[in-house]
């Protein structure tokens, strides 16, 4: 496989960007590789500077359900950008998803639109902390939840992936306002709530965790956060910048049947464009700005070309519900084909699944928690990411990532992937 021109561009971008990239984990430093500069995608497929052609499972980080480039959805971005790009006032278009976004999450009844996932969880912390008048929160080890600061203590994702899970730069005084506890463990949850509850403002989780690998709740431990938050007054957040018209249309928290009281989404509400979005109860959202006394702003939020784009994936997700049954169907067929190329080969392998979202662990160890994940073989997943890229399929380059599955995806790319797994793992048998 010809890499010559992401090569180039790759050092020439050391010299202007932070390690050649505008995000970490794009900088392919777990794989030992060079990585892929893309110039174009459409549908399951990218291609890259030096015209190779890949199967993509990374899909922007999840938002790209319906695929890339669908044609309705790039309709609606262009003519959306023959109004103007942004104009910093309101807009039509913000109402619209605003409701949409209400009649698919009935936890959800005020929303506020902003520009990515970690500003709105950032600005949900604010107003959880406003609406309590408490300051500490609790998270759980290996979930992200963006890079506001007192919120990357034991952080998954990008943070594990370079070996650094906190951060250079975050204060002291600020990040004694985390109180972290295992993810899964009701004994240590049950602990927190005995020493702080009358000091925590919010739990903020990741309903299916997405960012130490795809690591799903144990039977009882979402029911457990629901109970004790709400017998101590302490506001519940769920993280469904991943799970979020990906699990369900109505998010994990319509897969489970728990109402958390705020909700935080990620790109999928924009069709893949910079967007997030928070919200929640009526009583605890009125406390932003400019109703209540909790101050958010932004000029791009709801921006109008990104609202379009939101709007119609929303919609095409809404009326075509089958959607997720296929792309769940895809994600079992690929979750059928790594477990038996383990037994095939010998490679001590644990596959967790939600619906389209899938991790392979390379590890003898049921995956429940940051611990857990952490004894996989970083090693093996190296050599099984160069295979597989070599085989002209796309993935995450970190083992604490997911595989996400597209509508895009179509049978011929779930039986050229499939061989592709048989190869890598025919070759880490070597």
């Amino acid at each position: 496989m010809n890499m010559e021109k992401s090569r180039l561009l790759f050092e020439k971008s050391k010299n202007f960007i932070p390690g050649g990239v505008n995000s970490p984990v794009r900088a392919y430093k777990s794989v030992g590789m060079t990585p892929p500069f893309i110039k174009s995608a459409k549908g399951s497929r990218i291609i890259d500077m030096d015209e190779n052609e890949y199967i993509d499972y990374v899909g922007s980080w999840g938002p790209m359900i319906l695929g890339h480039a669908h044609p309705e959805v790039v309709e609606e971005i262009k003519k959306a950008c023959e109004d103007g790009t942004s104009y910093g006032a309101p807009t039509h278009k913000e109402l619209i998803l605003a409701e949409m976004i209400i009649n698919a999450v009935p936890s959800v009844e005020m929303v506020r639109m902003v520009s990515s996932g970690t500003e709105a969880v950032m600005s949900s912390v604010r107003v959880a902390r406003g609406f309590t008048g408490r300051d500490k929160i609790l998270k759980f080890e290996g979930c992200y939840h963006g890079h506001s600061d007192g919120l990357l203590a034991k952080a998954g994702s990008g943070a594990l992936t370079t070996g650094v899970p906190d951060s250079a730069g975050v204060p002291s005084d600020y990040v004694k306002n985390t109180i972290i506890a295992e993810y899964n463990n009701f004994d240590e949850l049950e602990n927190v709530f005995k020493s702080h509850a009358n000091e925590l403002a919010a739990v903020i989780v990741e309903p299916v965790a997405g960012n130490m690998g795809v690591v799903l709740p144990e039977k009882g431990f979402l029911e457990l956060i629901r109970e004790l938050t709400l017998k101590h007054g302490v506001v519940l957040i769920f993280d469904e910048v991943i799970t979020g018209f990906r699990v369900s249309y109505g998010g994990a928290q319509g897969h489970f049947g728990i109402a958390p009281d705020m909700t935080v989404f990620g790109k999928i509400v924009g069709g893949g464009m910079p967007v997030g979005a928070y919200g929640g109860r009526k009583d605890i959202i009125s406390m932003v700005s400019p109703v209540g006394p909790v101050y958010q702003a932004g000029t791009l939020s709801g921006n109008p070309v990104a609202m379009a784009a939101g709007i119609k994936t929303l919609e095409i997700l809404r009326d075509n519900q089958c959607i997720y049954k296929k792309i769940e169907e895809n994600a079992k067929e690929l979750e059928k084909s790594f477990l038996d190329a383990s037994r095939k080969f010998g490679i001590p392998l644990k596959v967790n699944r939600m619906g389209s979202l899938l991790s392979a662990f390379f590890t003898v160890e049921n995956v429940v928690d940051l611990r857990t994940a952490m004894t996989c073989d970083v090693g093996r997943f190296r050599s099984y990411f160069q295979n597989m890229l070599q085989s002209g399929i796309y993935i995450a380059p970190s083992q604490f990532e997911a595989i996400f599955v597209s509508n895009a995806h179509e049978k011929e790319d779930i039986t050229k992937t499939i061989n592709a797994v048989n190869y890598a793992f025919s070759r880490l048998q070597q």
